[in-house]
């Protein structure tokens, strides 16, 4: 005996829902045009540019637009000064991220067992992070002076004559991670004070009495717990120390030997020469260091059982 075929089960659209959706889609095209106008856009056609041997040698001179292909990309892994300020940027991270979560953990850890003027300690340790860059650069610049600056001044008192601290290739990348870090931590310092409050007292008070000291409490069990919060400072942190450009430029000016000089700083340069399908190459090499730096502390610090 045969079967009928079943019936195809056809669906009605609720009005209601289709006039939500009209009116969402409404509302959110003022946002959606201008995201595509001014981030969407210049996003893929700076990766289209990327390919492109585009130049204008001055103002008079239209664009010359060649496609290279993947030129650009190799001349980059060619190129001595890429290579150079490739490695000191990732000095500056290697040295960077982990001092300023450290210090800003340490600072968290402090003021979380400070009962009276907390605010104010929070307010002025987060002070520097809304100072403009440029201006902590500029005092920062006088304190790192050869002649009359603040340290070696207070150096002398010691009997210890002190280097010039921006003019050496050796003492001039770590000098700018100094003052990142003090520039820095605030943020973090905040966000790990936050997440000390989740750590349940219980659990401290339990192992304190079962003869755990302040150390093994703080790695056994408040790291643990702050593991999501670590993983997210860190990737701030990395993204930020990546891009870092405004401390070399006003300080250092990329020097001494380009010891100082960044990614984003040769990128700069590059954009300034009329080199745009160079740098943005270059920008797009950053962009996936940037990937796979997120990958890895996401690999490192994600969540376990």
């Amino acid at each position: 005996m045969l079967r009928a075929a079943p019936r195809p089960t056809v669906r009605t659209v609720d009005p209601g829902r289709r006039s939500q959706a009209v009116a969402g889609w409404i509302l959110a095209s003022p946002f959606v045009v201008v995201f595509v106008a001014f981030t969407a856009g210049p996003v893929l056609a700076s990766l289209g540019m990327s390919f492109t041997d585009i130049r204008s040698t001055d103002l008079r001179t239209p664009f010359a637009v060649e496609f290279v292909g993947l030129s650009n990309y190799a001349d980059l892994v060619q190129d001595p000064v890429f290579r150079k300020v490739t490695v000191n940027t990732l000095l500056y991270l290697l040295l960077g991220v982990p001092l300023t979560m450290a210090v800003a953990m340490l600072v968290a850890v402090g003021l979380n067992s400070v009962a009276r003027l907390r605010g104010f300690f929070r307010v002025a340790f987060y002070l520097p992070v809304v100072t403009s860059i440029v201006a902590v650069s500029v005092v920062w610049k006088y304190i790192y002076r050869d002649e009359g600056g603040l340290l070696n001044t207070a150096l002398s008192w010691f009997g210890i004559d002190g280097p010039g601290w921006l003019d050496s290739t050796t003492t001039a990348l770590p000098s700018l991670v100094v003052m990142a870090v003090w520039r820095n931590f605030g943020t973090l310092m905040v966000i790990f004070l936050a997440g000390l409050q989740t750590v349940p007292q219980e659990h401290l008070e339990a192992a304190e009495v079962d003869g755990a000291g302040a150390w093994r409490r703080f790695r056994h069990i408040t790291l643990p717990t702050m593991r999501p919060v670590l993983l997210f400072g860190a990737v701030i942190t990395g993204i930020g120390y990546l891009q870092f450009f405004e401390e070399a430029f006003v300080m250092t000016k990329g020097g001494p030997l380009d010891s100082t000089r960044s990614v984003t700083f040769f990128t700069y340069d590059q954009f300034s020469y009329g080199n745009y399908g160079y740098a943005a190459a270059a920008s797009y090499l950053l962009f996936l260091a940037i990937v796979v730096l997120t990958l890895v502390q996401f690999r490192l610090l994600r969540e376990r059982d």
